[in-house]
């Protein structure tokens, strides 16, 4: 097993893993996608100089089947313009209506995920073996930055980190099941088309944080002694006025497949063994 690989068993009561062809109502995709499975990593333990890459999801319980009505928002929150939320105000009250959702209830999955440094952290010389000894420990003490979620944030994960992937499904099948076989949770399936993730792993890959006052700072500093007419004074820290306010490459959402196939109660989600296609 490779040194930078870690598995983490995620279970809930529901999932809702939101096809994007549907317009309105929401209906779930029958198992978990690589997309979701970044998010639950990134909400147990994430930094700027690391970020993952999906290697598979193994189904332990693919769940069932559920219909029910959520309250959802009509209208969405403006990037350029958030002044609403900035000010604490929220959603107004006719901005609510009522939904469908098409969800899947108990279900239980094995993720395993492959650890990179980005190019920030290699840049800083950071330790690999560090952020990997760091995402175990908090998976298995139950830590997180804020808490994981199967697919929408009402649908809260439980998680446990497993030393070995293949082991801990052919455990928990023999607890959850009667005839104690693996294979036929789910023993092969063609999916079809799966949205696999929103952010290009590869731009993922050059990393990315905010500066803080004193380092954008320091950075107008460092440039302001290069040019001939230093600032006359000092500007605050905005979007148009030049001052450095990241380190990195800001990511913008672009979405992508792949073709999902089951073998064995196993998804192969590696971005280097099946085809990712892009959304032009």
């Amino acid at each position: 097993m490779s040194e930078n690989l870690i598995s983490i068993r995620v279970w809930g009561d529901f999932a809702c893993f939101t096809r994007p062809e549907m317009k309105v109502e929401r209906v779930s995709y029958p198992v978990m996608t690589p997309s979701a499975a970044r998010g639950i990593l990134e909400a147990i333990f994430w930094e700027p100089q690391m970020y993952y890459v999906i290697d598979s999801i193994r189904v332990v319980k693919k769940g069932s089947w559920v219909s029910f009505r959520r309250n959802e928002l009509i209208s969405r929150v403006s990037l350029d313009s958030p002044r609403t939320i900035h000010a604490g105000v929220g959603a107004k009250d006719g901005d609510f209506t009522q939904r469908n959702t098409l969800a899947l209830e108990d279900v239980e999955y094995i993720i395993s995920a492959q650890v990179f440094l980005s190019d920030l952290g290699k840049r800083s010389g950071q330790n690999l073996n560090k952020y990997v000894i760091e995402i175990e420990r908090r998976a298995s003490q139950g830590k997180c930055f804020h808490r994981p979620a199967l697919g929408v944030r009402e649908f809260a994960a439980d998680f446990q980190a497993e030393p070995d992937p293949q082991a801990a499904l052919e455990r928990r099948a023999a607890e959850v099941r009667e005839d104690k076989d693996w294979r036929a949770i789910w023993p092969e399936e063609d999916l079809g088309l799966m949205l696999y993730d929103v952010f290009d792993h590869r731009q993922r890959s050059q990393g990315f944080r905010w500066l803080t006052a004193e380092e954008s700072e320091q950075r107008l500093a460092a440039v302001a002694a290069t040019t001939a007419k230093p600032p006359k004074r000092k500007p605050k820290p905005s979007a148009g006025n030049g001052l450095p306010r990241h380190e990195g490459v800001s990511i913008k959402p672009q979405a992508a497949f792949f073709h999902a196939k089951i073998r064995d109660a196993c998804m192969d989600c590696h971005p280097e063994r099946v085809g990712i296609i892009a959304n032009p």
